[in-house]
């Protein structure tokens, strides 16, 4: 077989891998917005193949069921908030920075999308068990970032740390711990935004034996 026969195959098959690619974010957006906006209850695999201006048996080819596209949407919502996680964590500022950075951008984005977003609203206060199953590699990934943070500062000599790993899943798990209170307004709604980043500094700073 000739090199331009092979090399015009693997072109032909890119571009068929893009288009089932296409065709499927197609899909899922279009279910994003109708569970947003009608609720995931109220959404039926009709609507989101009319939505996407795609035939229903096209739609049935790459999802089987509307509870399969609730995962597909959920997923890409807490692969949005990983990229913007990294975002933070690759900041040109030092680690105890990065570190605070890092939580409040976790804790806003998280309230900014469960509001946002009819599919996580729902469930993320009715069903916190749904949600965790579909935020496990959310979960992996963010425990891998503040590793990644913390080793950083262990590095440069901020951080007085004996056991990165272990710190770095303490922390996750800390901050995930007070996400559904701080999404509802109800941790430190007396404090002022400066006085509640204070008290955060001295938690996570003297856990961490930050040098000053």
């Amino acid at each position: 077989m000739q090199k331009s026969t092979i090399f015009a195959q693997l072109i032909h098959q890119c571009a068929l891998f893009m288009a089932i690619l296409r065709t499927k974010e197609k899909f899922i957006e279009a279910a994003r917005q109708l569970f947003a906006k009608e609720g995931v209850e109220n959404t039926t695999m009709n609507d989101i193949a009319t939505a996407s201006g795609k035939g229903r048996r096209t739609l049935y080819t790459y999802f089987k069921s509307k509870e399969e596209l609730y995962w597909a949407v959920a997923e890409t919502e807490l692969d949005i908030l990983s990229d913007v996680m990294q975002q933070a964590a690759e900041k040109d500022i030092s680690p105890d920075k990065k570190i605070l950075d890092i939580i409040y951008a976790r804790l806003n984005i998280v309230k900014v999308e469960v509001y946002r977003n009819g599919t996580l609203k729902a469930d993320f206060f009715r069903d916190i068990w749904k949600v965790e199953v579909v935020r496990k590699k959310f979960d992996v990934r963010q425990k891998m970032l503040l590793k990644q943070v913390l080793q950083e500062g262990v590095d440069k000599g901020v951080f007085h740390i004996d056991d990165v790993d272990f710190t770095a899943t303490l922390l996750h798990y800390c901050i995930k711990g007070i996400e559904v209170p701080y999404i509802r307004g109800q941790l430190g709604a007396h404090l002022t935004a400066e006085e509640r980043k204070q008290y955060v500094s001295n938690i996570v700073f003297g856990a961490l034996h930050i040098i000053k």
